[in-house]
């Protein structure tokens, strides 16, 4: 029987696959229950174009001392943080890849945030 991290991974290796036959950029997600982080990786996986986390000193100043950076008001800022970055560094288009975690709560509310931010997926 597959443990809880397991079965994540699988799902998360099946959304890959489907993804890397797209051949566009994607916008990856990890969360822990501390943190939060997001990367724009290039179509062919070589790349990482840009990356923003509840980790970064800025943003950790921006959330108050306490750096909650576990709750979806912090993911909401990585999301429009990433998008701002992505858009930089010239990539509009993205494929979602949430890495077999469920689009509900804090992955969901980075996902509208890079939305309303400007970023296509």
């Amino acid at each position: 029987m597959l443990s809880k991290k397991q079965q994540r991974l699988r799902r998360a290796r099946q959304t890959r696959i489907r993804i890397a036959t797209q051949g566009v950029a994607r916008l990856t997600v990890n969360r822990t229950n501390l943190h939060i982080y997001a990367s724009v990786i290039s179509g062919d996986g070589s790349k990482v174009l840009a990356s923003a986390s509840t980790n970064e000193a800025e943003v950790r100043a921006s959330l108050g001392g306490s750096g909650k950076g576990g709750n979806a008001a912090a993911a909401e800022l990585i999301g429009k943080r990433i998008a701002e970055k992505a858009r930089a560094a010239g990539v509009e288009k993205v494929a979602f890849d949430r890495a077999g975690f469920a689009y509900h709560g804090r992955v969901k509310a980075l996902a509208d945030a890079a939305r309303s931010a400007g970023l296509q997926f």
